[in-house]
Order: C-alpha cells, then sequence, then structure tokens
C-alpha cells in the first residue's frame, strides 16, 4: 500500500510540471512586451487631501509645526479669567486650540435680541414717585435680561431723533395720544424689534414657545397680543413708519387715545397666545390686586412700590413652580466638603424661601392657577452626589480646584507630589459628578464635553449654576441669573414650636439618606482652616507651592479643565452685564439702573486668581 501512494504522487508531480511546461510560454510575454505593459498600467494612489480624516487629528499630533496663538479678543479677561470665545468651544481641552493653559474655550457670546420701554423723563415727579418707578423699572430690566434678551429703556431723546417728530409736532392730537406715539417714535428711531410695556413681565420657563419666538428676533409682521392692549408689539421698521405716516395723516385722530385706535386694524397681525407673559396695568392691577392699587388709600409712589414687590413675589414664584423638584446642591465628596458647598447651601435656601408680598398666595395674572409659595411648605433642598440632568431640578455646584479637592479630601494640608500618584484617582470629581448620567465607561475627555454642554449649552444658564470655590458671595449676581430679586435673608418656616421639652430634648430633623452623611462636629470644625491653607498654597509663588500645583492640575487635566471653564465662564457672564449696565447707566436720566452693583459701589468681590 505505501508504495502505491509513492507511485500516485510522482505520477501527479509529472502531470503538473507538464503542464506548466507548455503553458509558460504562451502566457508570459517578451522583455520587450513587459516593459510596455508595465509602463502602460497606471498604478494611481489616493492623495492625502482626498483623505477624510477628521481634522482635530493634526492638533493631536505631537510633533505638528509651532502655531501662534490665536489674538486675544477684545473683554476676554475679567477677574483673574481669560478666554477666547470660538465655535469650537466643545473640544475637551482648551489649550488645543488657545496654545496657552490660561485661557479658557468658551461659546461665542449669543447676540441678545433687544426689547424696548419707553419711559417718559420730562414728567415731573417728587422723589418718592420717581425712585419707586426706578425700582420698577430695575425689576423690569432683571426679568428680561434672565430670559436673554438686552432691555433698552428708551426717552424723548430717542423720539425727536426722528424725522416724523416734526410732523407730530404741527399736527392735532390729544394729550394721551401724543404720548403714545413719542413711544412709537422712539421706537421706529431704534429698528424696530419688540417695544413692551415696563409694566410687561416675561413669566414663564425659558424655553416656552413664545419666548423662544421673541428670542429669535425675526419679526416679518406688525404684530400685537390678544388682551395686552399696548403692552407688547413686534415688528420691522419700515411697517412702524408705516403705520406712524397713517396715523399722522388720520384727520379722525384726535379722538382717538392710542395708535391702535387711531389706525386701520388691518396693519396688525394679532396673536392670541401669550400664556408667558404676565401685563400689570391699570386695569389689571384693579381687578386682581384692588388692594395695591393707586387711589385707594395709597399714593402712587406707594402704589409703584407695593407693585414692585408683588411682581417680584410672582417671578420668584413662577421659577419655584417651574422647578417642582426643588433645589440639588452636588456634593460628589460627601465627606469634608460641607465648608466648600456652604454658599451654594445658603444661596439655595434663599431661593426656595417665600420673598416679601402685599397680598400673600397670589398669583400673576398669566397664572391663575399657580402653586403660591408658602413659608411652612418650601422647597425641597437636597446635596445629592451625583448630577441629575431633570428639567424640573435646578441644580448648584460649586467646581473646586483638584489641589484644593485633594486636601480636602485627605483631611490634611500636608499632602506632596508623591501623594497624587500613589493616593488618588485622576479627574476624579468629574466622574462622581457625571456618574449616574454617564455611567463608568466614559473617557475624562468625555465628561468634561459633557460638563461644557451642562454648564454652557442654550437652556443650561436657566436650569443650572456652577460656581467656583473663589466665590464667597454668589448673591452679588444671582438676581440677574433668575430673573428677580433674591430674599437676601432666609424667612421663617412658620410653624411654632412649644416651649417644652427643651431645644436640647426635640427632636433632631429626619436626614435624607441620600443626601449624604451628616458631618461629624470635630470635623466639620477643622474644614475651615483646611480650606484656607488650600487656598494660600495655591496663591504662593514659592517654587514648592507651584510646583505642587502644576502636578495637581497635570495629574487631573479634565478636573483642571471643568474648574477653570466654570471660572471663565462666570467671570465673562458678569464682564457681559456689567458692560451693558455701564453703557445703558447713560441714558433715560440712569433710570432702572441697579444702584446695589459692586463695580458701582467700588467693591470687587471677584477674587483674582491666576
Amino acid at each position: 500500500m505505501p508504495r502505491r501512494i509513492s507511485t500516485l504522487f510522482v505520477v501527479v508531480g509529472v502531470f503538473a510540471l507538464c503542464i506548466l511546461f507548455f503553458t509558460l510560454p504562451s502566457t508570459v510575454p517578451t522583455t520587450s512586451t513587459l516593459s510596455k505593459t508595465l509602463a502602460e498600467h497606471k498604478i494611481t494612489l489616493p492623495k492625502y487631501a482626498d483623505l477624510s480624516l477628521p481634522k482635530y487629528t493634526d492638533k493631536l499630533n505631537p510633533f505638528r509645526p509651532a502655531s501662534h496663538k490665536p489674538p486675544e479678543q477684545k473683554n476676554s479677561h475679567y477677574g483673574g479669567s481669560s478666554w477666547y470665545s470660538n465655535w469650537n468651544w466643545r473640544s475637551p481641552f482648551s489649550s488645543a486650540t488657545t496654545m496657552d493653559d490660561i485661557r479658557s474655550l468658551l461659546p461665542p457670546v449669543k447676540e441678545r435680541t433687544p426689547v424696548y420701554c419707553y419711559y417718559d423723563t420730562t414728567i415731573e415727579r417728587d422723589a418718592a414717585t420717581k425712585d419707586a418707578e426706578s425700582a420698577l423699572l430695575l425689576t423690569w430690566r432683571r426679568a428680561w435680561w434672565a430670559q436673554g434678551f438686552k432691555p433698552v429703556i428708551l426717552s424723548s431723546v430717542e423720539a425727536m431723533n426722528n424725522p416724523l417728530y416734526t410732523v407730530m409736532q404741527g399736527a392735532e392730537m390729544s394729550p394721551t395720544l401724543k404720548k403714545d406715539v413719542m413711544k412709537w417714535l422712539a421706537w421706529e428711531n431704534m429698528g424696530g424689534g419688540l417695544l413692551a410695556d415696563y409694566k410687561l413681565f416675561p413669566m414663564g420657563p425659558r424655553q416656552e414657545h413664545l419666548l423662544s419666538f421673541l428670542r429669535r428676533g425675526d419679526f416679518p409682521e406688525l404684530t400685537r397680543w390678544e388682551d395686552l392692549g399696548g403692552g407688547l408689539f413686534a415688528g420691522p421698521q419700515a411697517t412702524i413708519a408705516k403705520v406712524m405716516a397713517e396715523a399722522l395723516q388720520n384727520r379722525g385722530k384726535k379722538t382717538a387715545k392710542d395708535l391702535i385706535s387711531a389706525v386701520s386694524s388691518d396693519n396688525f397681525r394679532v396673536d392670541p397666545s401669550h400664556e408667558a407673559i404676565a401685563h400689570y396695568d391699570r386695569k389689571t392691577v384693579e381687578k386682581l390686586y384692588p388692594k395695591i392699587a393707586e387711589g385707594n388709600s395709597a399714593t402712587r409712589a406707594q402704589s409703584l412700590q407695593s407693585l414692585n414687590t408683588l411682581i417680584n413675589y410672582h417671578l420668584q414664584n413662577t421659577w419655584q413652580d417651574h422647578f417642582s423638584d426643588g433645589v440639588a446642591v452636588l456634593k460628589p465628596f460627601p465627606v469634608h466638603t460641607t465648608t466648600l458647598i456652604e454658599p451654594a447651601v445658603e444661596l439655595a435656601k434663599r431661593l426656595a424661601s417665600c420673598h416679601d408680598s402685599p397680598i400673600p398666595a397670589s398669583c400673576p395674572p398669566n397664572l391663575p392657577k399657580c402653586t403660591p409659595c408658602v413659608s411652612s411648605y418650601p422647597m425641597k433642598i437636597s446635596t445629592p452626589a451625583r448630577y441629575r440632568n431633570k428639567t424640573q431640578l435646578y441644580t448648584i455646584a460649586v467646581v473646586p480646584h483638584p489641589y484644593t479637592l485633594r486636601v480636602l479630601d485627605a483631611f490634611r494640608s500636608d499632602i506632596d507630589i508623591a501623594y497624587f500618584r500613589r493616593d488618588t484617582q485622576r479627574d476624579y470629581w468629574l466622574y462622581r459628578v457625571f456618574q449616574e448620567v454617564l455611567g463608568t465607561g466614559i473617557t475624562a475627555s468625555a465628561r468634561v464635553v459633557t460638563f461644557k454642554d451642562t454648564v454652557a449649552a442654550e437652556y443650561a444658564t436657566s436650569r443650572s449654576l456652577w460656581l467656583t470655590e473663589e466665590e464667597d458671595d454668589p448673591q452679588q449676581d444671582v438676581d440677574w441669573w433668575v430673573g428677580f430679586a433674591v430674599p437676601k435673608d432666609v424667612t421663617d418656616d412658620g410653624k411654632s414650636e412649644t416651649p417644652v421639652p427643651g431645644p436640647e430634648r426635640r427632636p433632631k430633623p429626619i436626614h435624607d439618606p441620600a443626601d449624604g452623611p451628616v458631618p461629624d462636629d470635630i470635623e466639620l470644625a477643622r474644614e475651615p482652616e483646611l480650606l484656607r491653607k488650600a487656598r494660600e498654597v495655591r496663591k504662593s509663588k514659592l517654587e514648592s507651592d507651584v510646583r505642587l500645583r502644576e502636578v495637581a492640575e497635570a495629574w487631573n487635566l479634565a478636573d483642571t479643565e471643568a474648574w477653570r471653564f466654570a471660572k471663565a465662564f462666570l467671570a465673562r457672564s458678569r464682564s457681559e452685564r456689567h458692560e451693558w449696565e455701564k453703557e445703558e447707566s447713560k441714558f433715560a436720566g440712569g433710570a432702572g439702573r441697579d444702584t446695589t452693583d459692586d463695580r458701582q459701589s467700588g467693591r470687587v468681590r471677584w477674587k483674582d486668581d491666576e
């Protein structure tokens, strides 16, 4: 049998050699033919430009050619922070674009749609009335600013700059119509857009449909809203000028009391929906809030003061109704960070308390079925360890510097470089904050991008507030973030307690385990000193302290990026508002100016931290 297999292999091998020998001459070309064939054959190699590679791969190439830093932008420094506004702000690390470790990459400042109101500065007023009207104008500006608009107060100066002003001077009309026409002259002179009465307020969530439409600033038609009278108008400049010319040429205008009745109704598109707008005109106040109406044992100044207090109460009550799940103050490290988040907790208590009101338990005119704020049932305040992306929950967080966080977590101030490398996890603050939202299998780069979206996305600023540990007094700007005057003192819950048993024998408040462990009194007393020492090291110029700070930042690149981003975003928000305040204070006699602004009073609370 083996001999037969060997014979078979020999026969197969000879057959294969014969086939190869007889077929090669016909398939293999000669030398000249082969050369010609290879010369005519073109091999197309893909070009680098044709490769669809992501543009950011070049930035990640450590061997790329050196690049110049992007130039500094105007008004890009404030309070020890600097930034560079760019559409690439969602990059995990700002240094990839800014080419330095100082500037933070922020989203471009979104242009605010102007909303105008008219305030006649030519009318003689006593000091009390003038102050009351100015306070009401401040409330109006604050409410519209928090909703993403740029409130502007117009006066007779803008009206007199309109070419139609001379035409109006020679026309016969009633004093009330003339006052209304002056408002329209000032509005048309500014280019149209939005015109609101200074007693008309946005009273609803930021994402409400009408407010979103108004924020876009695109008004192709002249529009007014049903049941608001002359409270709110929107339209283009050309149409406004056309309607005003018609009103001035109308012979029957002598009996008209406002511009709406002096022109044809076909000039206006009437919108019936305005659920997020509250108008506190005279008729509304006399009907719904007669207690504070002018003339009912109240002077004009007293009536305006009471109305301003009532509107602030309604604005806060509407805000609390929207965040029905309460206020969450993040505490991702439950132990030894109580002092760190104490300013945020104090702010949460003020937001959850009830504002003073001349008519307690009342509702805004556009929300008659609201849930009034009652001191005995305040908003819930929690201190969860994880961020929850819930529409009905307002979040306040304190973003710590990595070195400060590690000092508090270790509960000692003598940590060294070896401690970071041997005993700490990298970027652990971001990991804990977004563990519930992103899970555990996400890189630090992805977490910092989520953090930036949470801080600076379109509707993020109305649902959360991200402070930094340098912020000793967040109260200074919070009124402009939420749109109402936050109570300065926390009100009592209104519940009476019997004198017996004594305070030491009364039952302790029920603690929610989800808020973390109750801090030990002895350890809690040590936290302020540790926090102070950590801040001293961060501000120190000693080489050893600088080296330790740099190691903390290098070991926690994502946490450091989050800290710088939050600090710069908050600083730019303040810079934007202060520049706007400074410019607007020059007009309308300074009416509606925020006299408590720290910059105007010469006090700067923002801590420089290079």
